[in-house]
């Protein structure tokens, strides 16, 4: 095809120029800050798609910087734009949206979008597209089914982002000019998505009863198997709600902007789906363990919904928080069980992993935000780092000597008959807990410690001599 830069280069928003659909990322801004909101979008959906947009773009003013742009698209575009052409954005988004894109990214002449009155979607961006240029008089670039009808207007069609469905359908009908394909979608985005890998955490659930030394029989299995797996997809759930809540800090973040939804790589729409579908099916499986351990997971699931919504901005609240839901895992366990809990075991629990905590911050300050002054998103700032670090490893000293004090408790004497053993356990604490702390310092801890304990060999090594402290006192 013959190149004449007096035809204009028509450029689609959702999808094409960037990896996400700034309808669902509006909703989704609007159930983050005004929840209660989110009641009205039936009524605004009833008066059609371009009021639901205008409604929305009144209330919230989206953050469109940070949104996963398609970085090979802009590259071929500003080639073209640097041979003289005229690049136009053609949205369905609203008006406003589209703009704000285009004054962003810089590389546009002109912005076609949605009003009050009309949706720029199918039809109606042909008939906008074919009034202005006139049959064959632009090239288009777009992503989905409904770009058909303006292609067919198109001198040549360019596909961005293409189902195997839509290159097929395209390629039978039109001569396709150019194909940015669509990235592929292994196993590894859906493992992280659901987070299986932090379903290690839930083995906690099993403390209780081998703290206790209960006798496991295959009923206690099951109410415990049960219990893992109910806790399990409700935290999948929760770290589906926190990345689709968090979108805009993952996107600033180093690493955290690969996730699949802060990507793009997998659409929002998708767990926005499965996260009542995964709270539902924990629910189902919770009652089958016993109303205790139900009771006890509705904390969790109301806990940790506040952290999302707002806890996880409150300086020290946040790391608290962050301490109890670890240890209501253990008491999720022992409720499973109908078993009491142990005072040493919770005191134990909460410092341990209020140090955990202060890690998580403290690693997140030191390595992830660059120069930024404040920690997106949260309520610290980089010179908190060494008053983080303090309180941190006084938590973690904490819990070491609460271990300490437990060896000479009373209860010992009945769980175990060589109970000087543990005593073993008291050091190797203290070096897990410094070690981890020096990762941290040095910059190499990940921002999840416990993700980064499973993965250290130091960590694993610690981690066997403890236990084995343990058995050899049993």
């Amino acid at each position: 095809m013959a190149y004449n830069k007096q035809i204009p280069l028509i450029i689609d928003l959702d999808g094409t120029l960037i990896h996400t659909d700034l309808l669902h990322e509006s909703v989704l801004y609007l159930l983050k800050i005004k929840p209660l909101f989110i009641f009205l979008l039936p009524f605004w959906l009833f008066n059609g798609k371009a009021r639901l947009k205008s409604n929305l773009v009144g209330v919230i003013n989206l953050p469109v910087a940070s949104l996963p742009y398609n970085s090979d698209l802009i590259a071929y575009i500003q080639e073209e734009r640097f041979l003289g052409r005229r690049i136009i954005l053609c949205t369905a988004s609203h008006q406003i949206l589209a703009k704000s894109v285009a004054d962003h990214l810089g590389i546009f002449d002109e912005v076609f979008a949605s009003t009050e009155f009309i949706n720029l979607s199918g039809p109606e961006k042909a008939k906008a597209l074919g009034a202005q240029y006139g049959k064959e008089g632009f090239d288009y670039a777009g992503n989905s089914h409904v770009d058909l009808v303006v292609w067919e207007n198109a001198r040549s069609v360019i596909i961005v982002n293409g189902s195997p469905s839509l290159l097929r359908k395209v390629s039978s009908l039109f001569m396709v000019h150019k194909i940015f394909p669509r990235p592929t979608v292994g196993v590894k985005p859906w493992i992280k998505v659901f987070r299986l890998h932090q379903w290690v955490k839930n083995i906690l659930i099993f403390m209780p009863a081998f703290a206790a030394h209960t006798a496991m029989t295959a009923y206690v299995w099951k109410d415990l198997i049960l219990a893992f797996l109910s806790f399990s997809l409700c935290a999948s759930f929760v770290y589906i709600l926190n990345d689709l809540l968090d979108l805009e800090s993952d996107r600033r973040h180093l690493r955290k902007r690969y996730r699949p939804f802060a990507s793009g790589l997998v659409p929002i729409w998708i767990g926005i789906v499965l996260a009542p579908i995964l709270i539902l099916s924990s629910l189902i499986l919770a009652v089958n363990v016993g109303m205790s351990f139900l009771f006890w997971i509705l904390i969790y699931l109301v806990l940790t919904s506040f952290y999302s919504w707002g806890i996880k901005r409150l300086v020290i609240v946040d790391v608290l928080t962050l301490a109890i839901l670890y240890t209501l895992r253990i008491v999720a366990g022992a409720a499973a069980i109908e078993m009491p809990l142990s005072f040493w075991l919770l005191a134990f629990s909460i410092f341990l992993f209020l140090s955990l905590a202060f890690i998580k911050r403290d690693s997140e300050l030191r390595s992830d935000y660059g120069e930024a002054q404040q920690l997106h998103g949260r309520g610290y700032i980089t010179s908190d780092s060494s008053l983080i670090q303090q309180l941190g490893v006084s938590s973690g000293y904490a819990a070491v000597l609460v271990l300490a004090l437990y060896i000479n408790s009373e209860n010992i004497i009945k769980l175990y008959r060589v109970p000087e053993m543990i005593w073993g356990a008291v050091p190797l604490l203290l070096w897990w807990l410094s070690w981890m702390w020096f990762q941290a310092n040095r910059g190499l801890m990940h921002d999840d410690p416990i993700v980064f304990a499973i993965k250290d060999k130091t960590s694993l090594f610690i981690g066997a001599l403890f236990l084995g402290a343990f058995a050899l006192a049993q």
